[in-house]
């Protein structure tokens, strides 16, 4: 028995490369599919071997294109709410996992697709990719997490025109207003999310971990709790021994050797 279903996973110089595989539905985020994205974040990506972890969708059609809309047409107001607070919960463990993810947009992300873009630490696309939250086209609205990591971007009004008018926009633009870090070559796209988990993996891991903490942490506090919050860690970081090694190897003019300690 494999120990995924709709997911295809390979590691690779510590780089986790986690791939939604349902191609024929646009690789859909489908109850099993959500299951197995939190398990596979809470179990597997936590291991020693992983230091990095990008996330893709099979084929070149898309990256995700939303929901089951068929198992969504189902569920009555309570399992509907029971289905957001799952997708709350897994986009939750991706944006506050401890090791960079970084979002790899291969075509459509649509919907809960572009919540899980949202969610990850970095977004890379492809130029032919295409981001919208459609769901007010369906009488809907988005439910896992898009009304509010969109605004907190993009801004509030392009946030707005987006979730309200249901309207997709295409790579350049997403770049433009910020949604995405950079737009690459289809062809590109791996790769150049591949160099960039390496050129991450190259400063030191608990800084690294301590500043994914403290941007996530310090967007939800006002200015002056948040700048504490820095302090704090910043005291922290200058107790490791990673902070010995990096003053170190820089007074002699070598390359740091961090051990994460």
């Amino acid at each position: 028995m494999k120990d995924w279903e709709r997911l295809k996973l390979q590691v690779q110089d510590r780089v986790a490369l986690v791939t939604i595989d349902q191609p024929g539905v646009l690789n859909c985020l489908n109850e099993t599919t959500l299951e197995e994205l939190e398990r596979v974040f809470s179990e597997r990506l936590k291991q020693e071997d992983v230091a990095a972890v990008i996330v893709t969708g099979s084929g070149e059609k898309a990256f995700v294109a939303g929901a089951d809309i068929k198992e969504l047409a189902k569920l009555d107001p309570l399992g509907a709410r029971l289905n957001s607070s799952r997708g709350h919960r897994l986009m939750e463990q991706i944006e506050g996992f401890p090791k960079p993810v970084i979002a790899a947009i291969n075509g459509f992300c649509l919907g809960g697709g572009c919540e899980l873009a949202l969610a990850c630490h970095l977004r890379l696309a492809s130029e032919t990719a295409q981001f919208g939250l459609p769901e007010v086209k369906l009488g809907l609205m988005p439910g896992y997490g898009g009304t509010q990591r969109l605004p907190r971007l993009v801004g509030k009004g392009r946030a707005m025109e987006m979730i309200l008018s249901g309207e997709s926009i295409g790579a350049r633009k997403a770049l433009e207003i910020g949604l995405v870090n950079q737009v690459v070559a289809p062809e590109d796209l791996i790769p150049r999310c591949r160099a960039l988990a390496n050129t991450i993996l190259q400063n030191g891991p608990l800084a690294v971990r301590y500043s994914i903490e403290v941007i996530n942490d310090g967007l939800e506090m006002p200015l002056r709790e948040a700048t504490r919050l820095e302090a704090t860690f910043f005291g922290l970081i200058c107790a490791t021994e990673d902070r010995n090694e990096g003053a170190r190897a820089f007074l002699e003019k070598r390359r740091p050797k961090f051990q994460g300690k």
